[in-house]
């Protein structure tokens, strides 16, 4: 197996304005649309190079999808762009009517998800927009690790047909994917191989995963990491595969525990090979104000914490 390392630490975000400034040099069809955050979602030389393809919509998200999905049937490929909370919650019916209903191709692309967005606030910190997104029939649904892997989301995106949800976020976080891995929509990422117990995680607690699994090879036990970027379709082969192994699992995601990875792979295991499984999720709860850091510590979703889950539930095997 390779070993992933941290090559400097960058935004996802930066990711993605990476991957929509590529596209829009290679794929005439791409667009993009944005509510009023074009700094934010890194749109900056999208539009600069390509005016003609850039739409400021405003402080106007409803009205954003709305015309993303009318551009579809011109044959274009829209991407919009706004915050997690923005691009889920608060025009859920127009994406459940005019893009998953309709089948349209339409991209959206979600910035500052979960709590990691920090001082914004609880009002912004949206913990359901996974659970939201994949109950969409028909609605792909990714979350990458870094900078590498969402740009690589990205560019694979306009190649796949249909409504897609890409969440991302705000801070500076370890880069660490190597900017070659290959990026297949509904394809687990094997990082790590181990016997004793199969870490999935999705996001930023996938490099919290490998930090994890280097503590416990230190205390004797040998951890599996797998990084699951596409939600759904979820690569139920590669979970299946590893518990044949492992004999229990730990889910861990920027999100609530309710709605989001650990539930879709607990349908999984109670459908195949039931197995003992823990959670390591936001429990139910708004988040707050504070830095990435102490927010993450407080609400349990670091590597102390996968360390945590993984002794738990190996003494239920």
């Amino acid at each position: 197996m390779k070993k992933y390392t941290n090559t400097g630490s960058k935004d996802t975000r930066s990711g993605f304005g990476a991957g929509m400034t590529e596209l829009g040099q290679t794929n005439e069809n791409v667009v993009a649309l944005c509510a009023d955050l074009i700094g934010s979602l890194k749109f900056d030389d999208f539009k600069k190079n390509h005016p003609e393809r850039f739409f400021q919509i405003g402080i106007a998200e409803a009205n954003m999808i709305g015309i993303a999905a009318g551009l579809t049937i011109g044959g274009k490929i829209p991407f919009t762009g706004t915050f997690a909370n923005f691009s889920t919650g608060r025009v859920y019916d127009q994406i459940r009517q005019s893009v998953a209903y309709s089948e349209k191709n339409v991209k959206i692309c979600a910035s500052h998800a979960g709590l990691t967005l920090g001082e914004d606030g609880a009002t912004h910190q949206i913990l359901e927009d996974i659970g939201l997104m994949k109950m969409l029939p028909g609605m792909t649904v990714i979350n990458t690790c870094d900078y590498n892997q969402t740009k690589a989301a990205t560019l694979a995106l306009a190649d796949h047909h249909g409504p897609a949800y890409l969440r991302f976020g705000r801070p500076v976080v370890p880069n660490f994917m190597p900017a070659d891995e290959p990026f297949v929509i509904g394809k687990a990422i094997l990082l790590s191989e181990g016997t004793d117990v199969t870490i999935v995680a999705t996001g930023h607690l996938v490099w919290e995963a490998l930090i994890a699994a280097e503590a416990l090879e230190a205390k004797g036990i040998s951890a599996e990491v797998i990084n699951i970027h596409t939600i759904k379709p979820l690569d139920e082969e590669a979970i299946l595969k590893s518990l044949a192994k492992t004999k229990c699992i730990v889910t861990a995601e920027e999100h609530n525990i309710l709605g989001g990875l650990g539930e879709s792979i607990s349908r999984v295991l109670a459908l195949n090979t039931p197995a003992p499984q823990e959670f390591v999720a936001v429990n139910d709860s708004f988040g707050e104000s504070g830095t990435p850091e102490q927010l993450m510590e407080k609400y349990k979703l670091n590597n102390q914490a996968i360390v945590e889950a993984v002794e738990r539930v190996i003494k239920r095997k």
